[in-house]
């Protein structure tokens, strides 16, 4: 009988998979056709994915619209489409579309992507794509650490759109959550770094050590700059990098070496603790550098200073680093919150977001962005950075995280991670290698006694990656995820006569080479404001991230009307990936066949982008639309200097270019002359011709966005570039408003050499409230070799570094590679069609908006029939001659509208010394 029941049990359990895979359509992904009882009541394998019938079936036929993601991102129906069409005159979109974008540039068939995928199809084939990652344990090190992001930040923040569809919060009425939630970023950073002032973050560790030395620069006017051997070889390179656009000198020297008796060193960075892991006592080193009037900045981690002296307590005048540890993932190299701290004396010549508490109206404290003066959309090519977009979000994960574990739990999670490496030096020397250094924090660094290959293979059998030298040591660094098991894995990697427990009891409690029995540790309070001792139940913390979030405009709540930036739809099924182990967990620089994974992606995404674009080559690099321009106009100047024309270095501009453009030259070493425009808003063509001649034998670019960020698409763009080329230059598009172009128009064919894509804006990678972003370029042939290399991991194809690379740009060879599984999706559920109808819808919904205000707002710039591109400025001039009320009234009174708010920016485009005001659409 048991046996007949089971049997019974069996063919009932059958039918009901029958029955399931037939009505859903699941498709298995393993080669296992097991199904338990438990998975066919409705708890359904991951392995399984379920969906409606594929594009094939009968229904989809019948039925596509409702098949296609398309149908659900974009906004308008047929209906509201066509109802928007005749209200402005046209019958249907091509003639609408032929009367927008020039017919010399108009795209005259579709693109040549693969046709849409519906979400269900395009998540199952990136897991499989995903799962050609191999996740190893990883002890690389390096700036890079394994961390667990407690449950709650992740479902409630990580993964909340709430969180992560906020643009960046330059209105700050409606931006008090995450304003509050970066103050407490800038409070963690001061308060662990020992220094007065924080910026609310940069975007990795190795730009916020460029911009400390930039700000040295500022400060004393010096050009040569010393670097501490033992940092990071990924903050070296790209330190060296920005050096050689501005002309200075990088020397990178031990630091007990470093001379400073010729008072000519701007600046010094050292490592602390440094990438061997060696914790040193820079005392000697920061008081000479400061006899000679020299600034010094400490590269530093988080997690190390819970046990170890500040900076500030050692006398640094800056700190910089990474906030990656604290809780959130590798992600192959990103998003990662950069920190820069410094004295308050320093604090105007600070790069980056700053916030501060002020008074409103009523005399309640209230946060708002502080010292905008410095910023490039004010001071252009005088700011202090060309950075825009940082890593917000990110930065709101890691205040999150030191909210969550308070400064106990911060200690406790220091003295864990200390503690396992004093086990594993212990092992080491019972294993009998020779130990790198006395003093460490989480870095064990060892020369083996023997053979090097079988300690290599007994890692390779554990899945575990070690950081391997060339001349032969090999280092191991910890992290809070390091278990008892993984700690005698370790041991047995290194060939440790004994255990973790064995160790424990040799080396006991408190080890005479620990932290806390040196002179560097740490007596100072940190943390001690009320905000990190109050929410560590979950509770609370979630509570508190509510409480934040609902002060905040974000996609949740309304539309976002300022430009290509956030008016996407940051889908679920994008976002999903993000949180995937295979993506999330992967070490920038583990070995390249780990990451198969990933490398795939890369090439179908860059395949996509090229298609789209008119472009040979992408390179990923850049994290943010800033750092694209500055990547791409380097990339010029790479090109340019290998041609033997060093003379050529100026760069025109028009007027009406994003204040990150002229920025941007200036860190490229570029000469910068800007170009009018004309009364329509197109580029002035005939100062154009006379500035070309003008520099006709220095003409290194025109950098120009199209459409321009006055909305209009220029009808001579194509003669625009000819006329570039013919002069010696080439052209750099900004790619900012690409939103109108994708699908009508592509770069490439229309003369652009270079251009960089925001991933966060066409597509469709949230804001974050600022940042992440992604700034890749696209480059034509002959460019591809001056691309970004990498010290650690090379990101060309041929698997060797060009010799022409330009050099690095970010610390990740491949940036943020953690969301562009977001754009990837995207392109693969749009498909060519869909990516097309985006960017009509686009053009279409800020036409119908500019005809529903005329009588009443004047659009201040057309094209000849009467057309404006995805965006308009409206002109508020009349009213303050009639009633005193300027453009930014105009935006406060929208804000009272509740969640139907319209999301203005503060800060009015100049045009000729009048304000306006920019509206966007999607």
């Amino acid at each position: 009988m048991a046996s007949l029941s089971r049997n019974l049990g069996s063919f009932r359990h059958l039918c009901l998979r029958n029955r399931l895979c037939k009505i859903y359509d699941i498709r298995a992904v393993t080669s296992n056709n097991s199904f338990s009882r438990g998975q066919a009541m409705g708890q359904l394998p991951a392995v399984y994915m379920l969906s409606r019938r594929d594009s094939s079936s009968l229904l989809a036929k019948n039925y596509p619209e409702f098949e296609m993601f398309q149908s659900r991102h974009l906004g308008p129906r047929v209906k509201e489409t066509q109802a928007m069409l005749e209200f402005i005159g046209y019958s249907d979109m091509d003639s609408f579309i032929g009367k927008t974008v020039p017919a010399s540039i108009h795209l005259k068939e579709d693109l040549k992507l693969d046709s849409p995928l519906g979400e269900s199809q395009a998540l199952q084939k990136l897991q499989e794509i995903a799962q050609k990652n191999a996740v190893w344990k990883n002890y690389i090190g390096m700036g890079y650490y394994n961390t667990h992001m407690p449950y709650t930040i992740m479902r409630n923040l990580f993964e909340n759109v709430g969180w992560l569809t906020q643009y960046t919060p330059y209105q700050a009425e409606i931006s008090q959550g995450r304003l509050e939630s970066l103050t407490n970023y800038q409070t963690m950073i001061s308060d662990m770094t020992g220094l007065e002032f924080s910026n609310a973050s940069l975007l990795d560790e190795g730009t916020a050590a460029a911009e400390a030395m930039t700000m040295c620069v500022r400060h004393n006017k010096r050009t040569r700059f010393y670097v501490d051997v033992n940092s990071h070889p990924q903050t070296i390179a790209v330190m060296e990098t920005r050096a050689r656009m501005l002309n200075l000198d990088v020397i990178v020297e031990d630091a007990e070496k470093m001379d400073f008796s010729h008072n000519d060193i701007t600046g010094v960075l050292l490592q602390y603790p440094d990438t061997n892991g060696k914790v040193q006592d820079f005392g000697d080193v920061i008081s000479r550098a400061h006899q000679a009037k020299t600034l010094v900045t400490l590269a530093t981690d988080l997690l190390a200073l819970t046990l170890l002296k500040s900076p500030g307590e050692l006398g640094a005048d800056i700190a910089v680093g990474s906030s990656q540890r604290f809780g959130v993932p590798l992600g192959y190299g990103g998003p990662h919150a950069a920190f820069m701290s410094t004295k308050n004396t320093f604090r105007r010549s600070i790069p980056g977001r700053l916030v501060g508490v002020t008074r409103d109206a009523q005399g309640n404290p209230a946060y708002r962005l502080a010292l905008q003066t410095r910023e490039q959309h004010i001071r252009r090519d005088k700011a202090t950075s060309n950075i825009c977009t940082a890593q917000a979000l990110l930065a709101n994960i890691a205040a999150m995280y030191a909210v969550y574990h308070g400064p106990e739990g911060l200690k406790a999670i220091g003295n864990k991670v200390h503690y396992g490496t004093l086990l594993l030096k212990e092992g080491v020397r019972q294993a009998g290698h020779t130990l790198h250094t006395d003093l460490v924090f989480d870095t064990v660094k060892f020369l083996p006694k023997g053979d090097l290959t079988a300690l290599k293979q007994r890692a390779n059998e554990k899945m575990v990656n070690l950081r391997y030298f060339q001349d032969g040591w090999v280092s191991v660094s910890m992290d809070e995820t390091v278990s008892v098991k993984d700690l005698n894995d370790l041991l047995t990697i290194v060939g440790s006569p004994k255990t973790a427990e064995e160790l424990s009891g040799i080396i006991g409690e408190k080890p005479v080479d620990s932290i806390g029995q040196s002179h560097l540790k740490r007596t100072s309070t940190y943390l001690t404001h009320a905000v990190f001792n109050r929410y560590q139940s979950e509770t609370n913390i979630v509570r508190y991230m509510k409480v934040l979030e609902n002060k905040d405009l974000s996609l949740v709540h309304s539309m976002i009307p300022l430009g290509s930036c956030t008016m996407k739809l940051n889908a679920s099924s994008e976002l999903i990936p993000c949180s995937w182990n295979e993506f999330a967990s992967m070490h920038p620089f583990a070995p390249k066949e780990q990451a198969e994974g990933y490398i795939e992606m890369f090439k179908s995404l860059e395949k996509d982008l090229c298609e789209i674009t008119g472009f040979d080559k992408i390179s990923f690099q850049p994290n943010s639309g800033a750092q694209g321009e500055y990547a791409g106009l380097c990339t010029i100047m790479a090109y340019l200097s290998d041609h033997g024309e060093t003379e050529r270095n100026v760069c025109l501009i028009p007027i009406s270019a994003h204040g990150t453009n002229p920025a941007s030259a200036q860190m490229a070493g570029m000469k910068i002359q800007v170009i009018r425009v004309a009364a329509d808003g197109a580029i002035d063509k005939e100062h154009l011709i006379e500035m070309v001649e003008k520099y006709k034998d220095t003409l290194a670019c025109l950098m120009v966005t199209y459409p321009s960020t006055h909305g209009v698409f220029d009808e001579d763009i194509r003669e625009i570039c000819d006329l570039i080329h013919s002069h010696g230059g080439l052209v750099y598009l900004d790619g900012a408003n690409m939103n109108a172009q994708v699908g009508l128009c592509r770069p490439g064919d229309y003369g652009a050499d270079v251009c960089h894509l925001n991933l966060h804006k066409t597509f469709c990678i949230p804001h974050g409230g600022g940042g992440p972003g992604m700034g890749p370029i696209g480059v034509k042939e002959k460019l591809a070799p001056y691309l970004p290399g990498h010290p650690v991991v090379d990101p060309f194809d041929s698997g060797e570094s060009s010799s022409k690379s330009l050099g690095v740009i970010s610390a990740g060879p491949y940036g943020s590679s953690l969301i562009l599984p977001i754009s990837w999706t995207y392109i693969k559920m749009m498909g060519p069609q869909g990516l097309k109808k985006a960017s009509q819808l686009a053009i279409l919904c800020a036409n119908y908006m500019s005809y529903r205000l005329r009588g009443h707002y004047k659009t201040l710039y057309t094209n000849k029939n009467n057309l404006v591109a995805h965006e308009f400025i409206v002109d508020c001039r009349p009213f303050k001659k009639l009633a005193n009320i300027e453009a930014v009234d105009i935006a406060k009174r929208l804000q009272d509208y509740g969640k139907f708010v319209f999301h203005f920016s503060l800060i009015p485009v100049i045009l000729d010394n009048v304000e306006a005001k920019c509206w966007r659409s999607y």
